[in-house]
């Protein structure tokens, strides 16, 4: 059994690792934000069906002296697990969290003798072109120069972020591509499968001091593939409509010419060219010396596919909680 220090717990994949760890018999400390501090108030509670064999902290993440004195109170940890990220991706959100938040945790850590940091990150990080892409590279070359043991897991793509359209499929609206759905593929993995492979990482030494590229199972899906298998769940008849990638990169010089007038257009500039990124570029592993995406090359894990977990939002099984990053 471990004693675990875990971050960003409330969120959808934090909430499946939580529940990885203490399947496993783990003892975990979640450190998280008061409720009334979270953006927006959007929940009392980190969760309503929160473990009882989890302990809950509440603290600053971004201030040194409260993860201290809140959170690691001078105890011991076996490892820092970090689920946490930033919300929007704006600059100034990604180097608050995605870098900032993250470096005064690992100076705690390594000032209470923690040995081993396991980071989420995001395979996008492979072909950095955006605020939150350059914050998470640079944590994570401070974590590998840090001398803790780390693990540094980058998925593919999550199944919340692709379940957008289920419901504009349902009510018989058309399947929205960009450019002839095709231009990128991903291997989605499910919260539950994430999470069980973060917790993996505690004790396999073959997952320590390695970045680790991970995906769901199966072969890669692309864009359209996603819709034919939506549209067949559903009984509808295929019907999709699409949008050039043109139309996003004027989307995003208009919102860059208006942001120099107006700070909060400058933010959507940013969001919009988050958006182009994942139109255009594939979640898998990104072979340097050939110029492409290598799919082979990109691991696999769980058994959950993205049409099962369609399926079950179809059944009314599952409820998508689809945050800040969804695509649609």
């Amino acid at each position: 059994m471990a004693r675990v220090f875990l971050l960003g717990a409330t969120g959808t994949i934090g909430r499946a690792t939580l529940r990885a760890l203490l399947d496993r018999g783990h003892a975990v400390v979640c450190f998280v934000r008061h409720p009334e501090t979270r953006p927006g108030n959007r929940r009392s509670e980190p969760d309503p069906n929160w473990p009882e064999r989890a302990e809950l902290r509440y603290g600053v993440v971004t201030c040194a002296q409260s993860l201290s004195q809140d959170g690691f109170r001078g105890e011991r940890f076996d490892v820092v697990l970090s689920c946490m990220a930033s919300c929007s991706g704006a600059p100034d959100d990604a180097w608050a969290i995605d870098y900032d938040a993250h470096r005064l945790v690992l100076e705690a850590a390594q000032s209470a003798a923690i040995p081993h940091f396991i980071l989420l990150s995001a395979i996008c990080v492979q072909k950095p072109r955006l605020a939150f892409q350059h914050a998470k590279l640079a944590f994570e070359k401070l974590l590998m120069e840090s001398g803790l043991t780390y693990s540094i897991v980058r998925p593919t793509a999550y199944f919340k972020s692709l379940s957008g359209q289920v419901e504009r499929v349902r009510q018989g609206k058309s399947f929205m591509l960009f450019g002839d759905g095709k231009l990128t593929a991903c291997k989605p993995i499910s919260d539950q499968d994430l999470g069980r492979y973060l917790a993996d990482c505690l004790t396999n030494p073959f997952m320590h001091d390695k970045i680790l590229p991970i995906g769901g199972p199966g072969m890669p899906v692309t864009p359209k593939q996603q819709g034919e298998k939506l549209f067949a769940l559903t009984g509808q008849k295929p019907k999709y409509a699409h949008v050039p990638v043109w139309f996003l990169d004027v989307i995003v010089g208009i919102l860059a010419a208006v942001g120099w007038l107006f700070p909060a257009a400058r933010k959507k500039a940013e969001l919009a060219r988050i958006g182009r990124y994942y139109a255009t570029e594939s979640m898998l592993v990104w072979d340097a010396e050939a110029g492409c995406y290598d799919a082979a090359a990109t691991p696999s894990t769980g058994s959950e596919t993205l049409s099962d977990y369609h399926a079950a939002l179809i059944r009314g099984e599952r409820v998508a909680e689809r945050g800040d990053h969804a695509v649609f």
